[in-house]
């Protein structure tokens, strides 16, 4: 067969590679598909794409399994200039083979179809440029599982052993609706709406799209150390209490106003005081929880504890910035009052109310914890979960040696700091003074 030279626009380099997406949602392939298919000497895809398409019949084929001879055979025709065809799902370009072919060195010419994800969310009627598209496919699920928990609007590309069954699963005691989109574009296609319980109790082809989408609670809610939920007409914070601003609304379909699912909080973080519901100053003040921010690392695909949560505020502002939140308070008032802040800055925070460290028992893995409250014996609890943070605050001198060896002897390597702060006052007369707040440590674990 004679060879045929196209050109990348791209790199300019001769480009016998053409990546063809086929439509997830059934529709007719791009007419671009039938002259390179005719002219293609060989031609990649997975088997279902294969006898999908009119292969010539003197074309050579490699049904994707391992992707290393795939790769190894493209590499092969690019060098002789033999044109060749990938056929691929949807969007090839959006978590698809194009970064590996790419990374291989291949040039490459790219015609897309409709993607999975598009595909679902239309089939589902609903809009999506709010949303988060993450995936389980090839790696640790846990990030694309704390997206969902984070998030009020993820979908999710899903694999063999991380789909809707285990991802359903790990969002128990998250108030999530899923839509589960099976077999796209073909006869057998399938959505069907579940809970996370169904969904991790059921069976589902694969590949299929996960959407998950939060339900109007703000402040998601799971049963105490007792068994009992939280009432949901607890009280609203009493009038005393400082109110919380106004926070940017969430329009319908879970699209934050800013456009933008986990970006950096519009108004920013280590807020003061003033914009959180709180009884009698018990908050991390906001110097302190600057620091205390930082060093948690939040950041969309982490889970974060807030243990003894207090107003909720570093939990508050883990979830500002994209991570999954669990707070854990003990204090029904005092639950009340975080499920008030989680609503007024638009974020969910998954509420534990309980004292710890028996709340802490079958929550989720997390990736860090903040310990605000509770002594040794909650900080043993932590530590014997083995996330890779802890940051704890004490205000007390005699309890850092003791949390100082307690990190060291679980393996942690421990840093800390003194936070002093003195904020201006007014005086009479229009003078200022400095008025000191109180001192506090702060410990960061961080295991090797």
């Amino acid at each position: 067969m004679a060879a045929v030279t196209r050109v990348d626009p791209v790199t300019r380099v001769p480009s016998p590679v053409t990546v063809v997406g086929l439509d997830a949602a059934g529709a007719p392939p791009h007419p671009a598909l039938a002259p390179v298919l005719a002219a293609a000497g060989l031609v990649v895809g997975a088997a279902r794409h294969l006898t999908a398409v009119p292969v010539p019949a003197g074309a050579d084929t490699v049904t994707l399994g391992p992707l290393a001879p795939a790769l190894h055979r493209l590499a092969e025709a690019v060098a002789a200039g033999v044109p060749a065809v990938v056929l691929a799902s949807g969007d090839p370009g959006f978590f698809g083979i194009v970064r590996r072919l790419r990374a291989a060195g291949l040039p490459l010419r790219v015609v897309p179809a409709v993607s999975s994800v598009a595909a679902a969310f239309a089939r589902a009627g609903l809009p999506w440029d709010g949303a988060a598209v993450v995936t389980a496919h090839g790696r640790d699920p846990r990030p694309a599982l704390n997206a969902c928990r984070a998030l009020p609007l993820v979908a999710v590309l899903t694999a063999p052993g991380a789909g809707a069954a285990e991802l359903g699963a790990g969002l128990a005691g998250w108030s999530r609706r899923l839509l589960v989109a099976e077999h796209l574009g073909t006869d057998a296609e399938r959505i069907r709406e579940v809970t996370p319980e169904q969904a991790a109790a059921q069976t589902w082809s694969d590949p299929h799209v996960l959407l998950s989408l939060a339900t109007p609670d703000a402040a998601e809610s799971a049963p105490d150390a007792t068994g009992s939920a939280p009432d949901a007409a607890d009280p609203a914070p009493d009038a005393a209490e400082s109110a919380p601003d106004p926070a940017p609304l969430v329009a319908a379909g879970g699209m934050r106003s800013d456009n933008q699912p986990a970006a950096a909080p519009v108004g920013g973080w280590a807020l003061p005081e003033t914009r959180y519901a709180h009884r009698d100053s018990m908050i991390t003040k906001s110097e302190v929880r600057a620091l205390v921010v930082a060093r948690l690392r939040p950041r969309l695909g982490r889970l974060v504890w807030d243990v003894g949560a207090g107003s909720g505020s570093v939990g508050i502002e883990c979830a500002l910035l994209g991570a999954a939140v669990v707070a854990v308070e003990q204090d029904p008032q005092a639950g009340a009052t975080i499920r008030a802040n989680a609503t007024a800055h638009a974020v969910t925070v998954r509420l534990v109310t309980g004292p710890a460290p028996q709340a802490l028992a079958g929550l989720p893995e997390p990736d860090a914890v903040f310990v605000g409250g509770g002594g040794a014996e909650v900080l043993a609890a932590v530590v014997a979960r083995q996330p890779e943070r802890v940051v704890l605050t004490l205000a007390a001198l005699d309890r850092v040696a003791p949390a100082v060896g307690l990190l060291r002897t679980a393996g942690y390597t421990v840093e800390g700091s003194q936070l002093s702060a003195a904020r201006l006052a007014d005086l009479p007369g229009g003078s200022i003074r400095l008025a000191a707040t109180n001192p506090v440590v702060v410990l960061t674990g961080e295991r090797p």
